[in-house]
């Protein structure tokens, strides 16, 4: 069996990599760039600065900064109305998961035309949106090397997963210096997202040898570096290895797929707007638990990666270290349990039919080394309290 492998036609990687932006677009021979990003970052001043670099080369971006976090399919139709309306030949997408992600979908509905809807998976979208320049400035999604955005449909409730080589940046420019201001909430959030997109492309179905290489790298540079980007947002080191583990693990899971984790994860976040970070920490554990008897070879390569295992332990020894381990990552970086975080305990069980069969509506657990059916799904929501 052959892989095909998609990534972003230009990678710049390294401190300071997106002041490479003129010599991108150039590169691409682009000159009327839309910056897509959020109120935040326009606040931190990453905005300013890159429109200002811009300048001194007589390039002069507009500036669409309401996209909002678990964006929406009302959310970016004014990003799409200006993206179309303007005289843009290409998106430069600033900040996190979300404004990325907006970016994909505002790129494809401004050239291509239609709802959202019509553009959900099943269907593969192979048409080419707005050229995209990714700059991440958190640790966590990999949105900036995948063929995947996720927009939520405020009418249904529903995460809408979107696919295809149309939705991947042309470039992603990957610098840590972007995330050294990063608060630690998250800092913890976007890092376990990006533990989870490694150890779910290793142990998922579609797995092969070079997203495994990814994964396995992603989890030797998270696994002990996330405590410390947490504790201590100015450690430049944990910084970079948190930065490119998260690029690595979205380059395996966008080439091998994720699973049960982010199947669960999209009904929490449309039903009780918990950032994807977080309802993801919330059931890596329980999940991870699930899934290790049909994969235990597998999860032990996770453990031992991550280097909470060593060579001398035996799978179950491993994967007992692996499940311990990701409690006590939970605990030190304070992810909060549903209750915690305040979600009532009568809204979520009633919903929990809808939650799974939601979740298995995705695909994504299909992908998973044990395939739930709806009561199993149920069930691990409920270990969630």
């Amino acid at each position: 069996m052959s892989t095909q492998v998609i990534l972003p036609r230009i990678m710049q990687v390294g401190e300071n990599a997106s002041q490479e932006i003129p010599n991108v677009l150039a590169s691409l021979g682009c000159k009327r760039p839309l910056i897509i990003t959020d109120k935040i970052m326009v606040q931190l001043g990453y905005t300013s600065r890159i429109q200002d670099h811009l300048a001194n080369h007589m390039i002069f971006p507009d500036v669409f900064d309401d996209t909002v976090p678990e964006p929406t399919v009302s959310s970016i139709q004014a990003g799409v109305d200006k993206a179309r309306n303007g005289d843009y030949d290409c998106i430069i997408a600033l900040g996190g998961g979300s404004p990325i992600d907006s970016a994909k979908a505002i790129a494809i509905l401004a050239k291509h035309g239609g709802k959202m809807q019509d553009y959900k998976f099943p269907r593969v979208v192979i048409e080419s949106g707005l050229p995209i320049i990714a700059v991440p400035t958190t640790a966590g999604t990999g949105s900036e090397v995948t063929r995947f955005t996720i927009i939520t449909d405020e009418k249904s409730d529903e995460k809408m997963l979107c696919v295809g080589i149309g939705f991947m940046p042309v470039a992603a420019l990957i610098d840590f210096s972007l995330t050294l201001s990063l608060p630690s909430r998250t800092t913890a959030d976007t890092g376990i997202d990006a533990l989870t997109h490694a150890i779910e492309s290793y142990v998922s179905q579609k797995a092969n040898p070079y997203s495994d290489s990814q994964a396995l790298s992603a989890m030797r540079l998270i696994g002990p570096n996330l405590r410390r980007a947490y504790h201590d947002g100015s450690d430049k080191q944990a910084r970079e290895a948190m930065m490119l583990g998260s690029t690595l693990a979205g380059i395996a899971f966008s080439n091998a797929s994720v699973a049960l984790v982010h199947g669960m994860s999209r009904p929490i976040g449309a039903a009780f707007h918990v950032p994807h970070g977080l309802s993801n920490a919330m059931l890596l554990p329980s999940v991870t638990e699930f899934s290790i008897p049909a994969a235990p070879e597998r999860y032990a390569d996770c453990a031992r990666a991550m280097g909470v295992a060593n060579e001398q332990d035996s799978a179950e020894q491993a994967n007992q270290k692996l499940l311990e381990e990701l409690v006590a990552l939970n605990d030190e970086l304070n992810v909060p349990t549903p209750a915690q975080f305040g979600i009532k305990r009568q809204a979520f069980f009633d919903l929990l039919p809808t939650m799974a069969e939601q979740a298995l509506a995705s695909g994504s657990p299909n992908n998973n080394p044990r395939v739930p059916k709806a009561d199993e799904v149920m069930e691990i929501y409920k270990q969630l309290w």
